[in-house]
């Protein structure tokens, strides 16, 4: 019955369109029950762990894998407008056309009009780049202050991604330190206020003084031009290395983490500092 959608295609448009069909198969009566039961909202856990195991395989330097969580992210957008298409919404030539308007919209440089003889885009760096697209970005939304584009940035981002890109919005019209010491002088501040809301015991100050120091080491890794989330999962991923020495020596020696005393196991830890 379904023969032709066993075969692997020859091109790109062959293959995209395979995909349609089998999840319009899927959503169709007699299809799938736990396919057709879906809707945009029950579907957005998905799509942000499958964007997370994207990461994940990149990192890993994992062809394979890059593939087929690539596909699992691709299935969320043709999922969507399946759901989309059924119910008149919109369709997914909708949401191909649109992307591409705003990428050309976006720029210019090399979408637009061009000096005779020139086919690149030459003098602008990177950086410049970046402005412009922002800047394009600002007059496409009509955004009237500075807070409305710091509100569409979603609440779902991981919170220290959030806290960056609203930082870079405040930066963007003049509110923001001269230099990185400002920033640094923060953290101390910061620092200082969350011991003293320590002492004092309160739990909803504290939190929001812990809050307060976060936003305030986001602030500086901004200025170093460090990604918060990198440098954070870097040094996740060197605790779990070092401790993997800690449990893996003091098993050696007959002994359970659980039966050993700090002043033991920091021995170990400062082992696996020399070697990890």
């Amino acid at each position: 019955m379904y023969e032709e959608l066993f075969k692997r295609s020859n091109t790109d448009a062959e293959a995209f369109a395979r995909l349609q069909r089998v999840i319009e198969i899927l959503r169709a009566p007699g299809g799938c029950p736990w396919d057709r039961a879906q809707t945009h909202e029950s579907l957005t856990r998905g799509m942000v762990e499958e964007a997370y195991e994207v990461v994940q395989a990149i990192e890993n330097h994992d062809r394979d894998n890059l593939v087929e969580e690539l596909g699992d992210v691709l299935l969320q957008v043709v999922m969507h407008a399946q759901i989309a298409k059924e119910s008149g919404n919109f369709t997914m030539r909708e949401i191909c056309d649109d992307e591409c308007d705003k990428m050309i919209r976006r720029h210019p440089h090399v979408f637009g009009p061009k000096p005779e003889n020139s086919n690149d885009s030459e003098g602008l760096s990177v950086d410049n780049v970046l402005d412009l697209w922002e800047n394009i970005k600002e007059v496409e939304k009509t955004e009237i202050s500075a807070t409305a584009s710091m509100q569409k940035i979603p609440r779902h981002l991981p919170a220290l991604l959030r806290s960056e890109k609203v930082q870079k919005k405040a930066a963007r019209v003049g509110f923001d330190w001269d230099d990185v010491s400002g920033a640094f002088d923060k953290v101390d501040e910061e620092t200082a206020e969350l011991k003293e809301a320590y002492a004092q015991g309160d739990k909803a100050h504290i939190r929001e003084e812990l809050g307060d120091l976060l936003f305030a080491v986001t602030n500086v890794s901004r200025f170093l031009d460090i990604d918060p989330e990198d440098a954070l999962n870097a040094t996740t991923q060197k605790f779990m290395t070092r401790f993997s020495h800690v449990e893996e020596s003091a098993s050696r020696k007959g002994l359970r983490l659980e039966d050993m005393s700090l002043a033991e196991m920091d021995v170990l830890w400062e082992e696996a500092k020399k070697i990890k």
